[in-house]
């Protein structure tokens, strides 16, 4: 899964910057960010963060996003508080059925720009988190859903998203053993080749295969990862960039 994440402005405007749109980077800048919680050095999607998400209706401008999918047909606060601590991650390979992203799968699409994530390893009834990263420290681009959702009570117009995963690759199957998961998960990166056909419109269904088609794991040898400080807990360094550094455990042989 994809609980935590690691988002600087840099890597959040790495679309912007490498379409050398000195303009659109300086907009973002002045008119996006103040608004969001960037930088985030470590935050869980239990808190709600708000970032940018790149979404298909603006491929190329971002907009400002709360993570957790709020799906269109929730009714109201109380409702969405029950749904949303569930809509953090979307398992790729039953996005176009579940009720909660179906809608968002065939419509509403979006790439969302990391610096990296974390997972948790459990090693003798204790966890240890690792932040897992490009090797070259690019930024990572993930595959994403987003909706609009109006609170009909305030009329308050809530962006929200969630991240896609699919199956772990092996290395994640190392890292992300979970006892009481049915086996490893990651959330879905994409090539920089791919960023397109996961914003592909939807015309009929040899679309949905085209985008079912782009969710696979990443390959292992693209990435690197490293255990860091507690995410949890007394030890928890809080949002500061000391959270992402390296940290050894004697005690976890990795």
């Amino acid at each position: 899964m994809c609980y935590d994440i690691k988002a600087s402005l840099e890597a959040q405007l790495s679309k912007a910057k490498r379409r050398g749109d000195e303009h659109a980077m300086e907009e973002i800048r002045r008119k996006l960010i103040p608004y969001t919680d960037l930088p985030i050095h470590h935050a869980s999607g239990f808190s709600h963060p708000k970032l940018l998400i790149y979404p298909d209706r603006s491929p190329d401008y971002p907009e400002i996003a709360t993570w957790g999918l709020v799906p269109h047909w929730v009714k109201d606060k109380e409702q969405m508080r029950k749904y949303w601590n569930n809509t953090l991650n979307a398992r790729g390979e039953t996005i176009f059925e579940k009720p909660s992203f179906r809608d968002s799968a065939k419509n509403n699409r979006c790439l969302i720009y990391i610096d990296g994530f974390y997972e948790h390893h459990h090693y003798k009834g204790k966890t240890y988190p690792f932040f897992i990263h490009h090797k070259t420290e690019k930024p990572l681009a993930l595959a994403g859903l987003w909706n609009e959702w109006v609170d009909k009570e305030s009329g308050e117009v809530l962006n929200t998203f969630t991240i896609v995963t699919t199956e772990g690759n092996n290395m994640m199957g190392k890292i992300h053993n979970n006892p009481k998961l049915k086996g490893p998960r990651m959330p879905l990166i994409l090539p920089e080749e791919m960023e397109e056909k996961w914003l592909v419109e939807i015309k009929d269904e040899l679309d949905v295969k085209s985008v079912q088609a782009v969710i696979e794991s990443y390959p292992e040898n693209e990435l690197e990862a490293y255990t860091v400080h507690r995410l949890r807990g007394k030890e928890y360094l809080g949002n500061v960039e000391e959270t992402a550094k390296e940290f050894h455990y004697e005690e976890l042989e990795f």
